[in-house]
């Protein structure tokens, strides 16, 4: 079972950066996929990221591909989602995901456990 804490969000003006980041507790953390999810108001659950169990496999929505970049510290027990350039309609809370097991899905079904998200609002 893995526990995640996430941090790293708040208001900013559209165009600049935030570094959120997901603390885990745990056994084999390095077994787990992790994942970047948000949800905004009225709105489905959508993926972000997603990184494999190494960090050599990144995955990324459409929408913030050249944006965000995510990486993890297996040591650390750490999971990160630097975003650049960030826009009002990425306004959403942020949640941390973790899946056991080498793929990375893009699916919120997919993810077993969650974290209880951080609220970044970018306004314009």
């Amino acid at each position: 079972q893995v526990q995640m804490v996430e941090s790293g969000g708040g208001l900013v003006q559209a165009g600049a950066s935030l570094s959120l980041s997901c603390a885990a507790s745990g056994r084999r953390f390095s077994s787990y996929t992790m994942g970047w999810f948000r949800q905004a108001p009225g709105k489905e659950r959508e993926f972000v990221s997603g990184i494999n169990w190494s960090g050599g496999m990144t995955y990324y929505a459409d929408s913030v591909k050249g944006r965000f970049t995510i990486s993890r510290d297996n040591v650390k027990k750490m999971v990160y989602l630097q975003m650049n350039s960030l826009k009002p309609e990425d306004t959403a809370v942020y949640l941390c995901a973790a899946k056991f097991g080498i793929s990375v899905p893009t699916m919120s079904q997919a993810y077993d456990y969650w974290g209880q998200g951080t609220q970044v609002t970018v306004s314009s």
